[in-house]
């Protein structure tokens, strides 16, 4: 049996996760996922890939989502803290994320300052709008807020060992699984397509084309193109090294460009969610990769 081991959301696009063990999965993800966005102020998006220091800013969100706390994660905390009563009336303004301009409602001048000061550079914080209505692509589209793509981020405990053997075998110590800040993690044996023990077989995931967790169901998208976020240590907020994108690229070449590690899912049904919740699927296809 496959289950559930890990669920993190990301309330800030950027920002550390927040590992919660349960929560409830909405048509745009786990709760609170990507909701927010620290912006330029041009409203471009803001991403570790230029910012790594994004890793140590610690989001909360209150359970109704009203009230958010940004924390410093850097050694000393000396940037401390900011509380933001959240708006959703407050004007709307575009914002640019990967060239698509979407809407966002900015969060208010003490929110920007704090993360300014911190990055050290001009920000600001916006929220999706209730009316958000992004459609996503891939195999089953969707919705998701402020995600790259699709809603759902996940990936397999044998995944990451995998990479850990191949790593090993250039004398390169093994990763953290937050490196590449998957929603989802799951461990165990998920039944293959002819009832064969999937325990041990890496990137089962890429083969997943539908499947329920708990109280919801999810639909593949297309497999996770990994970018340089990967490269960000994710408690010292700065970047660590090659890997693990150089051994990705001797294995988990994408025919269409880059390396893959993880899959992408929409949501079909909502539902809760909980760590140890049972991963069953209901329609394999093959790998893409």
């Amino acid at each position: 049996m496959a289950t559930v081991v890990d669920l993190f959301t990301y309330p800030v696009k950027g920002c550390a996760g927040t590992p919660v063990d349960s929560t409830y999965l909405t048509p745009a993800g786990l709760a609170h996922d990507r909701s927010f966005m620290v912006v330029s102020l041009d409203g471009v998006y803001r991403t570790q890939r230029r910012d790594p220091r994004l890793a140590l800013v610690r989001p909360t969100v209150s359970a109704d989502g009203g009230r958010l706390t940004l924390a410093s994660a850097e050694p000393g905390g000396e940037h401390g803290m900011v509380h933001v009563a959240v708006t959703t009336s407050a004007p709307r303004r575009d914002v640019d994320l990967f060239g698509a301009t979407y809407q966002g409602i900015d969060q208010g001048d003490e929110a920007a300052a704090w993360l300014s000061d911190f990055l050290g550079t001009p920000s600001r914080l916006v929220r999706v709008p209730p009316e958000h209505d992004r459609k996503t692509d891939g195999l089953t589209p969707g919705t998701s807020g402020y995600a790259d793509s699709s809603a759902v981020h996940l990936l397999s405990r044998a995944s990451l060992a995998h990479l850990h053997t191949k790593m090993a075998e250039r004398g390169t110590p093994p990763l953290a699984m937050d490196r590449f800040r998957p929603n989802i993690v799951i461990d165990g044996h998920p039944e293959g397509p002819h009832g064969e023990d999937w325990s041990a077989v890496p990137h089962a995931e890429d083969r997943i084309r539908r499947m329920t967790i708990g109280e919801a169901e999810l639909g593949y998208t297309k497999l996770a193109v990994r970018c340089a976020v990967t490269l960000v240590d994710q408690e010292a907020g700065a970047r660590g090294g090659p890997e693990p994108l150089r051994t990705l690229a001797d294995y988990r070449r994408a025919p269409g460009g880059g390396v893959v590690f993880g899959a992408k899912f929409s949501v079909l049904r909502t539902g809760k969610l909980s760590v140890g919740d049972e991963v069953v699927v209901q329609e394999w296809g093959d790998a893409e990769a």
